[in-house]
C-alpha cells in the first residue's frame, strides 16, 4: 500500500506536467487542425530561458520562470507567423512535414547556443523551502516542490478555463473550431486568434518545462522530444481537440508511467503507459472525452 501510494504521488505529479503540455497540442489542433510537433522544443527552451536568466542574469527564480513563458509565447507566434501561417490553405501533410522540421531545427538551435550534454537546473535560485518535505507519512514522501507544481498546473488550467469560456478571444477560439470560414465573415481576426492560440499553448509549455527541470534537476536539447510524444499521446488518448480530455489524458499517462515503473520495471514504464493509451483508443478510438465526428452527405 505504501509503495502504491508513494508511485501514486509521483504519478500525478508527471502526469500534471503531462497535462500542461498536452493542452498545448489540443487547443492548436482544436483551432486549425494542426499537429504542432514542435511544442516539445518549446517546452525545452523554456527550460533553457529560464536558466539563462538565473545564470546570465542574476534573476530570481520566479521572474526568471516568467520570462521564460513571455519567451516561449512570443516563440510560439513567430512559430505560426514563419513556419504555418503561410500553409494555411496547403494540404495538411504539408503542415505536418513543416512541422516536424521546425522540431529539428529547434532542437539542434539549442544544441548550437548551449551544447547537446544534459545539464543541471539552477538549484541555487530554487527558493529553499521548495526543497522541504511537506508530508511524510504513511511512505507517502511529498516535497513543497510537488506541491508547488499541483497548485501551479490547477491554477493555470482554471485561467484557461477561464480565458476558453468566458472571454471575448476565447469564444473567438471556440468559434474557430467549429468553422474558420464563418467565423472570419463575422468579424473575427482569425490570424490574431490563432497567434494568440499558440502563445498561450506556447507558455504553458515553457511553465511544464521548468517546472520538470527543477524536479528532475536536469536539462538538455533533446528533452522535448520524448516529453512531446507522450503529451501528445495523451492529448490523443483524451480526445484530441479537448481541452479537459488532455488534462485528463496527461493524469492517466503519468500515473500509469509512474505505476508501471513501481510494479513492473522502471525499463518498460514507458510500454506501459502506451499500452493504456492504445486499449482506450481500440475501444473508443475519440478520446475519453473526445466526440465522434460524423460526415454528413
Amino acid at each position: 500500500m505504501e509503495q502504491f501510494l508513494a508511485q501514486l504521488v509521483n504519478g500525478l505529479t508527471l502526469g500534471v506536467i503531462y497535462a500542461l503540455i498536452a493542452v498545448g497540442y489540443t487547443m492548436v489542433y482544436g483551432v486549425i487542425e494542426l499537429i504542432n510537433f514542435a511544442h516539445g522544443e518549446i517546452y525545452m527552451l523554456g527550460a533553457f530561458f529560464c536558466v539563462t536568466f538565473i545564470t546570465a542574469f542574476g534573476m530570481p527564480f520566479y521572474l526568471a520562470l516568467v520570462l521564460a513563458m513571455g519567451c516561449c509565447a512570443v516563440l510560439g507566434i513567430l512559430l505560426d507567423i514563419v513556419a504555418y501561417r503561410p500553409l494555411r490553405k496547403a494540404p495538411r501533410l504539408a503542415a505536418l512535414i513543416t512541422a516536424i522540421g521546425m522540431s529539428i531545427f529547434l532542437q539542434n538551435l539549442a544544441m548550437v547556443i548551449w551544447g547537446s550534454r544534459p545539464k543541471p537546473f539552477a538549484q541555487e535560485a530554487v527558493p529553499a523551502y521548495l526543497k522541504a518535505t511537506a508530508l511524510d507519512m504513511g511512505g507517502v514522501h511529498l516535497t513543497w516542490l510537488q506541491v508547488f507544481i499541483f497548485a501551479v498546473t490547477l491554477t493555470m488550467m482554471a485561467v484557461l478555463y477561464f480565458i476558453i469560456a468566458r472571454t471575448r478571444i476565447g469564444t473567438a477560439m471556440r468559434a474557430l473550431a467549429q468553422n474558420k470560414t464563418a467565423a472570419a465573415l463575422m468579424g473575427i481576426n482569425v490570424n490574431f486568434v490563432i497567434g494568440f492560440t499558440f502563445a498561450l499553448g506556447s507558455a504553458m509549455g515553457a511553465v511544464a518545462g521548468v517546472l520538470v527541470s527543477v524536479y528532475y534537476n536536469t536539462l538538455y536539447p533533446t528533452m522535448g522530444y520524448v516529453a512531446g510524444v507522450k503529451a501528445f499521446a495523451a492529448a490523443v488518448l483524451g480526445g484530441i481537440g479537448s481541452v479537459p480530455g488532455a488534462m485528463l489524458g496527461g493524469v492517466i499517462l503519468g500515473v500509469a508511467e509512474a505505476l508501471g515503473a513501481g510494479y513492473v520495471s522502471s525499463l518498460y514504464r514507458d510500454g506501459v503507459a502506451y499500452a493504456v493509451m492504445i486499449a482506450v483508443i481500440l475501444f473508443r478510438p475519440s478520446g475519453l472525452l473526445g466526440k465522434s465526428i460524423v460526415d454528413k452527405a
